[in-house]
C-alpha cells in the first residue's frame, strides 16, 4: 500500500496514480501503456487472448490500490504485449463504490492508467439487462449511461462534458468484429444490494437498458484524463422483475464462465483492432 493516502482530503489523487504509474513502469520493465482494459465478471479469460504477458503484478502492492474483495475478479495487475508492439495495462479487479473506500478508490486504476500513458481504455462489466431477447451470455455496447450513485469523481468546479462519453468510432470497431452486437444505455446503482423490481422499472422509464454497480464513475474519470471509452457489458442476468428466479452472485459467475470464451475471443479482436 502507498504512504499516499487517498482518502485524506489533502491528498492529490493524480500524484498518487503517478507513483503507482512509475511502480508499474518499474514492476513491468515497461516506460508506457497504449491501452487499458478493465475485466469485470466473466471476462477474465481475454486477457490470455488478447497478448504476450509481459509481466504480473499484485494488485495489493501498487500504490493506492487495495486486493479485489469480489469473487471472480484477479488480484493481479498484468502487463501485454500486443501483436502491433503496442502495450496493454489489464487490471482483473476493480473497487466498487459499495465497498465503502471512497470513489477516489474506485477510480484510481483509471487515473493511474493515463499516468503510465494510456489513451484508451476498454470497461467491461457484468450486469443485469431489461430487455427479455437478451439472455445471459448476450455481450452489449454501451452506449450511454446514466449514474444513479450519488457521486463523482470530479471534485470541485470541474466541468466535464460527456455528451460523447462512449466513442463512437471504437463502438463501430466492434460492430465490424461482430455486427450482431446490440447497443444499450447502462445503469449504475451504488449496490451492493441487487435492485428491487420497482428500481429496474424506474431505469427502463429512464432509458435504461442495463443496470449494474460500476463503470460509469470509472468512465467520467477516464473522460477528466482525455481518454476514449469503449463500454462493454454481458448480460448475466435478467434484471429483477424481468427475471423469473431469484438473483445471486454465483448466478453472475456462472454465465460469465459459460459466456466466457465467446465474449474473451470477441474482446481480443476489438482490442486488436482499437
Amino acid at each position: 500500500m502507498s504512504t499516499l493516502d487517498l482518502d485524506e482530503p489533502s491528498t492529490d489523487p493524480f500524484e498518487v496514480a503517478r507513483a503507482a504509474a512509475d511502480h508499474l513502469a518499474s514492476a513491468t520493465g515497461v516506460s508506457r501503456h497504449d491501452l487499458l482494459l478493465v475485466l469485470g465478471s466473466g471476462w477474465g479469460g481475454a486477457a490470455d487472448l488478447v497478448g504476450e504477458t509481459v509481466a504480473e503484478v499484485e494488485t495489493g502492492h501498487i500504490p493506492g490500490f487495495t486486493a479485489p474483495v469480489v469473487a471472480g475478479h484477479s488480484a493481479t495487475t498484468r502487463s501485454l504485449r500486443l501483436p502491433d508492439g503496442r502495450h496493454a495495462l489489464v487490471l482483473g479487479s476493480r473497487t466498487h463504490l459499495y465497498e465503502g473506500r471512497g470513489v477516489r478508490r474506485v477510480v484510481h486504476g483509471i487515473r493511474t492508467a493515463a499516468a503510465a500513458g494510456v489513451r484508451t481504455v476498454v470497461l467491461t462489466n457484468g450486469c443485469g439487462g431489461l430487455r427479455p431477447a437478451w439472455s445471459p451470455g448476450t455481450p452489449v455496447l454501451i452506449s450511454d449511461h446514466i449514474n444513479l450513485t450519488g457521486a463523482s469523481p470530479l471534485e470541485g468546479a470541474t466541468f466535464v462534458d460527456l455528451t460523447d462519453l462512449y466513442s463512437a468510432r471504437l463502438r463501430a470497431i466492434a460492430r465490424e468484429v461482430d455486427p450482431s452486437l446490440d447497443e444499450g444505455v447502462y445503469v449504475q446503482f451504488r449496490g451492493p444490494q441487487y435492485e428491487t423490481p420497482a428500481e429496474v422499472r424506474m431505469a427502463g422509464i429512464l432509458g435504461g437498458d442495463l443496470v449494474g454497480m460500476s463503470t460509469t464513475l470509472e468512465a467520467i474519470a477516464a473522460r477528466q484524463a482525455g481518454l476514449e471509452v469503449l463500454g462493454l457489458s454481458l448480460v448475466t442476468n435478467l434484471a429483477a422483475g424481468i427475471s423469473a428466479t431469484p438473483l445471486s452472485h454465483e448466478e453472475v459467475i456462472e454465465a460469465g464462465k459459460a459466456a466466457g470464451p465467446r465474449i474473451s475471443s470477441l474482446l481480443a479482436e476489438i482490442t486488436r483492432r482499437i
